[in-house]
């Protein structure tokens, strides 16, 4: 489920006793008053139950919104792999489990490919569920990259070769991957040959010819302008797959701006600069695949086979083989890095949604079905505010349903009532997390984040050339340029391009989102703080 990042270091050390099942004694210690366990089943059939048997789990590798990735050694053979440990007490919603299932069911259906991460064994005890994956060790994709000496078009050309034929697989086999990402290809090994794997189908979902669908998914950057309109298909991954070509061959992303609102636009208009260096250098043939990549309308955006079929990637070989500079270089790293240091950020603060906001949720889902069927009409919506203290007309009660209601069937299911009271949380605290995120990497408590304390929350995020991206970092969030971080630069960089739900509802939904920040500023709809 979602992608993994690294984590604070207190966080992935465990004794040994616990390594071999990972959740059970946090489980139990959060749960002793309950039933001890989870009695609910998410595997339709799991290779086993106890993974202990035939697996050690070892040292963490990464973590994501739902689970931690531990290296994992095979008891029988001493071969290594990657286990995905899904602690089923962060499955709160139906949704929830039948998007860890669905996760497995697609990696279970894809064919064997060199360059997709393929699912060895599954098990699922009361307290988890584990996917043995094949371990890829040599690295994130952009990593790879700027750790080379000379970094050219024709190895752009060969990535983008790679990452298309994945998307072609996919889409053949009823597959929309929806989450394409440089994060999100490993290489299998350290060896200059290694082949190059997609690793995470968390967001992925089967999809029949003609089929539209309207859940707003994504990661910064590379969501397609009808994924923000609520209206896509597989399309969309070419599009995704484009974007990634754009900042292969320049260092920067082809859509970005200061506010979250800012990138959500520049996506709709959609306009491709091919001024700033390296572009005059780049070849035609490869700014033509750009733009037939990124054309924002999917009908005549090129397929994953026309995109194969294109000169560029049909003479990969022979694409230019001139460097594209180290200006490119120094961009795609920093590009790297600062995505790691969001990401150790952004996992502090999912660490502090705690159990009882989410009961808060819960609570008020429950206050508003009156009726006990699971649902909530626009009638319960409206009576629902109106009892805790906030009177709405009616228009606006619907502005808040028509966004949350996915399926449009009329009425909020826990899935998508969770959805909306996620999203008015986090308008009305983003402050608030951010804030415990920045005092967990100011160690020292002095109020900024200084160059030894960057070294420490990315030690584990840094392989090659690590003062260098350290100091780029600092130079580039360190706005006044006094040597440190301050909060206020911290905040800025965090909020530069992230929120892709609320950026989406910000660009369609304007109402929606003045009722949301207006209902959480004067705390009339404090549904997660009982």
């Amino acid at each position: 489920m979602g992608n993994c990042c690294a984590i604070p270091e207190s966080h992935g050390k465990k004794d040994k006793k616990t390594k071999q099942n990972p959740f059970a004694i946090e489980f139990n210690a959060n749960h002793h008053q309950g039933n001890g366990g989870s009695k609910f089943h998410v595997l339709k059939d799991p290779t086993g139950r106890e993974i202990e048997l035939s697996y050690e789990l070892g040292r963490e590798l990464g973590r994501g919104e739902f689970g931690i990735t531990y290296l994992c050694t095979d008891k029988g053979t001493g071969d290594k792999f990657a286990c995905k440990s899904i602690s089923k007490k962060k499955l709160r919603t139906a949704v929830d489990i039948d998007d860890v299932r669905r996760e497995v069911e697609i990696m279970k259906h894809m064919p064997k490919h060199p360059n997709i991460v393929s699912l060895k064994d599954t098990y699922e005890d009361e307290n988890a569920v584990h996917l043995v994956m094949e371990l890829c060790e040599g690295g994130e994709l952009f990593d790879r990259i700027v750790a080379r000496g000379h970094y050219t078009e024709r190895a752009a050309a060969a990535v983008t070769k790679t990452i298309v034929e994945v998307v072609q697989v996919c889409h053949k086999n009823g597959v929309m991957h929806r989450d394409l990402k440089p994060e999100n290809f490993l290489f299998g090994n350290k060896k200059e040959t290694a082949p190059l794997k997609a690793i995470d189908f968390g967001l992925s979902v089967f999809f029949k010819p003609g089929e539209r669908f309207t859940e707003i998914v994504g990661s910064p950057y590379y969501m397609a302008p009808e994924v923000l309109k609520r209206n896509y298909g597989p399309e969309v991954d070419v599009w995704s797959a484009g974007v990634i070509l754009y900042i292969l061959l320049c260092g920067v992303p082809p859509f970005w701006a200061e506010t979250e609102q800012g990138v959500a636009q520049a996506i709709i208009r959609s306009v491709v600069d091919f001024k700033r260096d390296p572009w005059p250098k780049v070849s035609d043939n490869a700014k033509d695949l750009v733009k037939k990549m990124l054309d924002p309308d999917p009908k005549r955006r090129l397929t994953a086979q026309e995109v194969l079929d294109h000169p560029w990637l049909q003479n990969a070989k022979k694409a230019p083989n001139v460097s594209l500079g180290e200006t490119v270089k120094a961009r795609l790293k920093q590009f790297s890095v600062m995505n790691k240091l969001k990401k150790k950020a952004l996992k502090v603060i999912a660490e502090h949604l705690s159990v009882e906001e989410v009961a808060g949720i819960k609570e008020g889902f429950k206050l508003m079905d009156t009726n006990n069927n699971g649902k909530i009409n626009l009638e319960e919506l409206r009576i629902g505010l109106h009892k805790l203290g906030h009177q709405i007309p009616e228009s606006d009660a619907r502005i808040l349903m028509e966004a949350g209601d996915v399926d449009k069937d009329g009425h909020l299911d826990y899935g998508e009532f969770v959805a909306i009271s996620m999203h008015l949380r986090k308008m009305g605290n983003d402050d608030e997390h951010l804030h415990k995120a920045f005092e967990f990497l100011d160690q020292n408590k002095t109020g900024y984040i200084e160059i030894e304390e960057l070294r420490h929350a990315l030690a584990d995020e840094i392989y090659d050339n690590g003062e260098e991206v350290i100091n780029a970092i600092m130079h580039d969030v360190d706005t006044d340029k006094d040597g440190r971080i301050s909060y206020e630069e911290f905040s800025a960089m965090m909020k530069a391009g992230t929120d892709w739900r609320k950026a989406s509802r910000q660009y369609s939904r304007e109402r929606f989102n003045s009722l949301s920040e207006k209902l959480m500023q004067d705390g009339s709809l404090q549904l997660n703080n009982q």
